[in-house]
């Protein structure tokens, strides 16, 4: 008897070979994967019945399907050995050069160690003076120093905010006020609906009124309502700059017939053709001594200080312990802070951020920012790309708020802002190409199946939160950096800058806005401006118009949950009704010959109202436009 041999028959089917005789059976033998494609000739076992015998647990999955897993499964663990990315500096002679010198000058460790004491010391210093000068409000004479506002102040509430006949904002003339405004406030705009008579304004600058075309460019003929921007109607008005803010003083005007349309100085103003109770207007020859806005020096200095901090630092962790928090407090305090307060309160609320951020970038040092950096020797790249991303990232109210008109990334904002769609498409096949890029050099380096486990958890806790009803999904900046970062840990010039920008977007969003949640209601997504959504009262058309007089019926019985009805004449609320309180209508009269008048109709819940209607127009002939359906505010 031949000896027994403890290899599968060469012919891989069932024969009467050596194992068949130890054996009471007979034994199935399977051709593994890793053997010659070629199929013997003569087998006669099918390819789908030797494939399912290995794993009866995925015979149902077609076999084409599984070859491709297997073939996708063995791509992903990349070449053998790895090819671990190293970045071959251009020029290094000169890209190395600071670093070198330092060495050569500072060779002893408490040498370097005071000299980046010292260079600490120097920006702290040079910041402070330059943002206590900027945070110095000025003097003018006569009016004393002016009060800080911020880009969105106005002297009017939406809706019914200022009560009936707006009682609630007065004064509506004969008062003064100084102001000071912060630089770049034309970018601020208005991101839910706002009515102005028949007119709705969304995702625009809010200016109604100012200087008619063609009247020069006097302060004393720009009249604007008291709903608009106070800091975007001074640079309408050329009271203050978008590129340094300024102060002014603004005296209250009373009730004025119409506002002008016109555009200057960057700001486009909304006409308004009728009457409004409360305007107001710039004084002009003012004795100020106004404080510019500082925010650009400090930027240049802040720059100059982390460019030579990148040029002369080898060290990863020096350079990002250094460099983190000096990008958060320029952030916080100067180029986009969250509040308009004095410069101690805002500090205090900047340094409260700061600590649970520089937690949050501790993980991001230790999963990302050191497996870039480590042994990295292209000083001047590593500043251009990584550093200048950074700074790309954090002025994120400079550069991607400018270049993608999407404001929130929510389907609401995007359905609603326009070029947001095109603009979404765009960064999709933007973020699909570096996916591919970095999915590339992960596979080179043999870590693609740790880091698509990783995405994979990521993948899966985002489709939970997707589906916790009551609350919906929200992309901060902090949270698409944290999400991306880890996938950004290669030492290529691509992945260098990704890695800045994303460590510049963590850093604007947690100084701009802290760790807001990721899952929001409803109504904090909408605002305190934003629609409601709520049941509007069906009031189309009078039952009785005249020339002078115009009067509305409602129904009596109102929807549950409200108690009232406001009504809206001129965006200004003139008349409350509230069930059982007298008859269901009212009759209006006009309150100038010859203007046109705007009604809007709205449930009220005590002194709180719902969403109102869009605007029905009373002709100055006596005749009545039918609103357009649907809501307004």
């Amino acid at each position: 008897m031949a000896p027994e041999s403890s290899e599968p028959s060469e012919r891989g089917y069932l024969d009467g070979g050596p194992e068949a005789s130890a054996s009471s059976s007979p034994r199935m033998h399977v051709r593994s994967d890793s053997d010659d494609n070629t199929e013997p000739a003569g087998n006669s076992i099918p390819v789908w019945w030797r494939e399912s015998s290995k794993s009866f647990r995925w015979g149902w999955v077609p076999y084409p399907m599984r070859q491709m897993f297997r073939a996708v499964v063995a791509w992903s663990q990349g070449p053998d050995p790895p090819q671990v990315q190293r970045i071959t500096p251009f020029f290094p002679l000169i890209q190395e050069f600071p670093v070198e010198a330092i060495r050569k000058y500072f060779p002893k460790i408490w040498q370097k160690a005071a000299l980046l004491g010292f260079f600490y010391f120097s920006w702290l210093l040079t910041f402070t003076l330059v943002l206590n000068r900027s945070a110095s409000a000025g003097n003018i004479e006569g009016y004393g120093q002016p009060e800080p506002i911020w880009c969105g102040e106005t002297f009017w509430s939406m809706n019914n905010g200022c009560g009936l006949n707006g009682n609630l904002c007065r004064p509506f003339n004969n008062a003064t006020y100084s102001f000071r405004c912060p630089a770049n406030c034309a970018r601020t705009k208005v991101l839910n609906p706002r009515a102005v008579g028949d007119q709705e304004i969304n995702y625009d600058q809010f200016v109604i009124g100012g200087p008619k075309e063609g009247d020069g460019s006097s302060t004393s003929l720009a009249i604007y309502r008291a709903d608009s921007f106070v800091c975007q109607a001074a640079i309408h008005a050329g009271v203050v700059s978008n590129q340094d803010g300024g102060c002014g003083v603004v005296s209250l005007a009373g009730e004025q017939r119409s506002f002008a349309a016109s555009k200057r100085n960057g700001i486009h103003s909304i006409g308004f053709d009728t009457s409004f109770p409360k305007s107001y207007s710039f004084l002009s020859g003012l004795s100020a001594n106004c404080v510019k806005d500082l925010r650009w020096p400090l930027l240049a200095i802040t720059m100059v200080f982390t460019a030579i901090l990148c040029l002369c630092t080898a060290s990863p962790l020096i350079f990002f312990v250094s460099v983190f928090p000096m990008l958060f407090f320029h952030v916080g305090l100067v180029s986009d802070p969250p509040i308009n307060s004095p410069l101690p309160t805002l500090t205090s609320l900047i340094i409260g951020r700061f600590l649970p951020a520089a937690l949050g970038s501790t993980i991001i040092y230790r999963y990302s920012v050191r497996k870039q950096l480590t042994g990295l020797t292209a000083h001047i790249e590593k500043t251009i790309l990584w550093l200048g991303g950074a700074w790309f990232g954090s002025l994120n109210n400079y550069t991607f708020a400018f270049i993608i008109p999407i404001q929130r990334l929510t389907k609401h904002d995007i359905d609603a802002q326009p070029g947001a769609k095109l603009a979404l498409a765009l960064i999709i096949v933007l973020l699909v190409a570096i996916f591919a890029g970095q999915v590339h050099y992960l596979r080179l380096e043999g870590r693609l199946r740790r880091y698509a486990a990783i995405y994979g958890i990521f993948a899966v806790f985002l489709l939970i939160c997707v589906v916790i009803p009551p609350l919906n999904l929200r992309i901060h900046h902090y949270f698409l950096a944290l999400l991306l970062l880890p996938g950004t840990g290669l030492q290529t010039r691509p992945s260098m800058l990704y890695q800045g920008i994303l460590v510049g977007l963590y850093i604007n969003g947690l100084a701009r806005w802290g760790f807001d949640s990721i899952l929001e209601t409803t109504e904090h997504l909408r605002g305190g401006d934003g629609q409601l959504g709520s049941l509007l009262p069906n009031i189309t058309v009078p039952i009785a118009v005249e020339l002078s007089n115009i009067t509305f019926a409602w129904a009596a019985t109102l929807p549950k949950g409200y108690d009232g009805v406001s009504v809206l004449v001129n965006d200004v609320e003139r008349y409350r009704w509230y069930s059982g309180e007298g008859a269901a209508e009212h009759t209006f009269f006009r309150r100038w010959e010859g203007e046109k008048e705007y009604f809007r109709f709205g449930f009220m819940s005590g002194s709180t109202s719902a969403d109102y209607t869009q605007a029905g127009i009373w002709t100055p002939a006596g005749d009545w436009v039918v609103k357009r359906p649907g809501p307004s505010l």
